[in-house]
């Protein structure tokens, strides 16, 4: 039992959350103001690959809230959201759900290389986060961006700078440029002081638009 409780600790709270709040807190003004706001508030993952990959694909392009009524829908067609159960579907429920074509295309593609082994899970803790990238990229309707919000969300990487982002541009923007526009080398140059916790800075960011918190 204590087994279980200190595994599934480990997935809702990162390890070096705490540190990476210090660290944070020391050498940026700005996230020595917001990180407190949020008390005790940190990155969660669900803890499943493919579902991960799965909403993130589901919510391109829409808003989080049309994402998750979308989701919904989607998660109560098989038994269990899972590679083989996806590729059971019919097309039409797909879309019935309210998924676009393309977005079931992108879904049974993503399916497909992880029935067939083509992307390799158990691999992923021991590689970089550029290989990773480079892997998921490879599968249709996952670009750069996804598989950064994969790195952050569902292997907790301590490090990622989602620049594609428009969240992380628009809060730096705000908490920093007075609401100025700010361009990726703008936003590259502020987070040069977080790093090696840009993922955790990212997220402070995102709470300080909106304070309920991203999930993927």
């Amino acid at each position: 039992m204590t087994a279980t409780k200190t595994i599934a600790e480990a997935i809702a709270r990162p390890a070096y959350w705490e540190d990476a709040k210090k660290f944070l807190m020391k050498k940026d003004r700005v996230m020595r103001r917001l990180i407190p706001q949020f008390g005790d508030a940190c990155l969660q993952t669900r803890g499943d690959a493919f579902v991960t990959l799965a909403r993130s694909i589901v919510g391109q392009q829409i808003s989080v809230k049309a994402a998750q009524t979308v989701w919904d829908r989607f998660a109560k067609l098989p038994r269990k959201v899972t590679a083989g159960n996806v590729l059971k579907l019919k097309v039409d429920d797909m879309r019935a759900a309210g998924l676009s074509a393309r977005k079931v295309e992108y879904l049974v593609d993503l399916a497909l290389h992880f029935d067939g082994g083509a992307v390799h899970v158990k691999a992923w803790e021991t590689m970089d986060d550029e290989a990773i990238i480079a892997e998921l990229v490879a599968i249709r309707g996952i670009g750069r961006w996804t598989a950064e919000m994969f790195l952050i969300f569902h292997l907790m990487r301590p490090d990622v700078l989602p620049l594609d982002d428009v969240g992380l541009l628009s809060g730096i923007s705000k908490c920093y440029f007075s609401g100025d526009v700010v361009s990726r080398s703008d936003a590259r140059e502020v987070a040069a002081a977080w790093t090696p916790y840009c993922s955790v800075a990212t997220w402070y960011i995102w709470r300080s638009l909106d304070p309920v918190a991203v999930e993927y």
